[in-house]
């Protein structure tokens, strides 16, 4: 406990459980909706962001925020009436929004020292107002999803049935994309770009396996993250660690212990249905 005697390990907590609430209700989302590959191509993409702000002399958070947004909007029309050639089109949005942010920080000069944190993370180092962004953007999160539920419900799966209801598809498809190119920014502060879509999906993919309904994957997923989030941060502080990577890496192994858990108790199951019907 007297690691909390330290505001940077007060700081990294609150921003744990700020994140782990945005992760876990849009995580639902992505998995349900099976558009994981579509948001790592928006949590890539911002690099360009960081880039640009880099090169203007803006906050990269700000950047990655208008860039990620714009990229989510981008991606949405070009995917939304091509389902069948949406893996080209993000993968070339992936790659485009990369190599713009390396090109923009070569061009910038000076010396960018921060700029592993954004692509591997660094929850130790969130920032006060960091925080408060975080705090507004799960007020958003939870206002948004909590007065379209109905709405995502039926879109997230027969989005065929939920058009000839009269429900406007389209606009929650973007809607979708929107929310997920916010939550991606607020992630790379937690565990980077390049690790961010594994503590978006990996939560709500663990509560799937058990649940078919959302909000109960919503709220698992949550309190999922949250105890991912806090055992990969004492992991890291008890043995020195990388905090992303060995948060992401405690996710995993939490997905590994269900999935192996539950397939080994399908054997069983049927097993003995076997020996039943002997």
């Amino acid at each position: 406990m007297d690691v909390f005697q330290y505001e940077f390990m007060r700081n990294a907590l609150w921003a744990g459980v700020l994140v782990s609430i945005t992760c876990g209700i849009i995580g639902a989302l992505v998995v349900v909706n099976r558009i994981v590959f579509i948001s790592g191509g928006i949590a890539h993409a911002a690099y360009g962001g960081i880039g640009l702000a880099i090169y203007f002399g803006v906050s990269p958070l700000f950047g990655a925020t208008l860039f990620s947004a714009f990229v989510a909007m981008l991606t949405g029309w070009l995917t939304f009436e091509n389902r069948e050639g949406s893996d080209t089109i993000i993968g070339v949005m992936w790659a485009a929004g990369m190599a713009l942010g390396v090109i923009l920080i070569d061009l910038t000069p000076g010396y960018h020292r921060d700029l592993m944190s954004y692509l591997f993370g660094s929850i130790l180092t969130v920032p006060s107002h960091d925080l408060l962004f975080m705090a507004l953007l799960d007020v958003l999160v939870v206002a948004v999803v909590g007065g379209f539920y109905k709405e995502l419900l039926s879109f997230s799966y027969d989005d065929s049935f939920t058009a000839t209801r009269g429900v406007p598809v389209r606009f929650l498809h973007f809607l979708l994309l929107l929310l997920i190119a916010l939550s991606v920014v607020m992630l790379i502060r937690i565990v980077g770009l390049i690790l961010v879509i594994a503590l978006l999906t990996i939560p709500a993919s663990i509560t799937g396996q058990f649940t078919f309904s959302l909000k109960k994957m919503m709220i698992t997923g949550c309190l999922l993250g949250a105890a991912f989030i806090f055992a990969g941060l004492w992991l890291s502080y008890r043995f020195n660690l990388t905090s992303g990577a060995t948060i992401v890496m405690v996710a995993c192994g939490g997905y590994l212990l269900t999935a192996g858990g539950r397939a080994v108790h399908e054997r069983i199951r049927k097993f003995r249905l076997h020996r039943v019907a002997r």
